[in-house]
């Protein structure tokens, strides 16, 4: 039976009576639950868009199922699962450990979504690749033991009124009363709901918090999105599509990570009702982010969002070899900046990036303007995860709190980029005026 039984994958001192087989002796209805809740879990968007997640869970529970916890170390993972040298230094090389922190933060908010409280558990431990997979707890095995139990008490001793004790003091009688007391504590219980209910309602939610006061507007929302100028096009056989031909063309592209974040957002905008346009920045103009709020995607690619960032605390800065590419911080001269070194950036593909996230009304236009740009890439996708990710937002939205609710914020954003795919958003400094 699958329900109620917990089975730990782990291989702790508290549970070293579990042997190898053990494992690999579970009846195949447990196994084929397990495999099932993998594939469920790996079809949600918080692993479905990405590579390496779902490699890295089928072969640390594939690997478990058949008893081989032993092999989820480190430097074997970063081996098997994402092609490393046997010689390879795993403290310059974290790809390991990045990739299993995200999955841990993606697993939390898989089962915190509504719809998969019953679900099979699959969790990764903190500090271990080895997993674990917790089955719902079952209903109470004993309630019909009980309730025959009661059907073979002895009926009840009925006292007749002129048996009761005349000394009966009538003060605070209500409290012997039963019924009279679950019915205050009911009460009790509802008032106390209810002044929960009604201080929550009076705080906005961490979406409405950050996004209410554009979605609020009368205005459709702009994205104006880096864009680039190809003069080729490769067009496709359509009777032998592995065969291309290069026409010239005037085409005008945007980069496929810049199109994540807009995505994100777009779909968080639509299922507010509120309407947007694409623009790519080399055609939009003044006029255009005067007409309402606009979200600058992309950072040096992005002539707007340099120019539009420039008067902020944090702003975009580079060397004038334009090797390296920075985000500082003009109160703090001495402060290096969170900088990205073009070249080791483009022979690695391993990184760290940052990024600016932005709410605040432009000066110029006198609209608000949302900014979603990272140095690099990966900056730009882990911007656009932060600025539509609830938990994030409920970050910041106590952030603001603590700064007395101003009305204009600025953050700055980490993150691991690991074979070009990046890790979770870190708050580096933010700023609120």
């Amino acid at each position: 039976m699958l329900r109620g039984r917990i089975i730990l994958a782990c291989w702790g001192e508290h549970m070293s009576n579990h042997s190898d087989a053990g494992i690999a002796a579970l009846p195949d209805a447990e196994k084929k639950a397990v495999q099932e809740q993998l594939e469920r879990l790996l079809s949600n968007p918080h692993f479905s868009q990405s590579r390496r997640f779902p490699s890295f869970l089928r072969f640390v529970i594939g690997q478990t199922l058949i008893g081989r916890p032993e092999l989820l170390k480190e430097r074997t993972l970063g081996i098997e699962i994402f092609g490393r040298d046997a010689d390879y230094d795993t403290a310059s090389d974290p790809i390991v450990r990045v990739t299993a922190t995200e999955i841990r933060k993606r697993i939390a908010q898989y089962y915190q979504e509504p719809g998969h409280e019953t679900e099979l558990r699959l969790s990764l431990p903190s500090g271990s690749y080895v997993p674990q997979f917790h089955w719902p707890q079952a209903p109470k095995q004993n309630e019909s033991t009980e309730m025959a139990a009661v059907d073979t008490l002895p009926p009840p001793v009925l006292v007749e009124p002129w048996e009761a004790p005349i000394a009966e003091v009538p003060v605070r009688r209500w409290l012997r009363r039963p019924a009279t007391a679950i019915v205050l504590v009911a009460f009790l219980a509802l008032l106390c709901g209810g002044a929960a209910f009604l201080w929550h309602s009076a705080q906005p939610a961490p979406f409405d918090f950050f996004w209410g006061p554009v979605v609020n507007t009368k205005e459709p929302v702009l994205f104006c999105v880096a864009d680039q100028t190809y003069p080729v096009i490769a067009l496709r056989d359509a009777a032998d599509p592995s065969r291309k031909t290069l026409l010239k063309d005037d085409l005008t592209a945007i980069v496929i990570d810049d199109l994540i974040p807009v995505a994100r957002v777009a779909a968080l905008l639509q299922s507010n009702g509120k309407k947007f346009s694409l623009k790519g920045e080399g055609v939009t103009d003044l006029m255009d982010l005067r007409g309402g709020p606009t979200v600058f995607i992309g950072a040096f690619d992005n002539a707007w969002t340099l120019r539009l960032t420039d008067s902020l605390r944090y702003h975009f800065a580079n060397d004038p070899a334009m090797t390296e590419f920075r985000i500082v911080d003009s109160t703090n001269a001495a402060h290096p900046g969170w900088v990205i070194n073009r070249l080791q950036q483009m022979s690695t593909n391993n990184y760290r990036d940052f990024a600016i996230v932005a709410r605040f009304t432009d000066n110029t236009t006198g609209k608000l303007a949302v900014v979603a740009a990272g140095v690099g890439r990966g900056g730009t996708m882990v911007a656009g995860e932060y600025l539509t990710d609830s938990a994030n937002l409920a970050q910041l939205q106590r952030a603001a709190a603590r700064s007395g609710n101003k009305k204009n914020m600025e953050f700055v954003l980490s993150t691991h980029v690991i074979d070009g795919e990046p890790g979770t958003p870190n708050v580096e400094a933010s700023y609120f005026w």
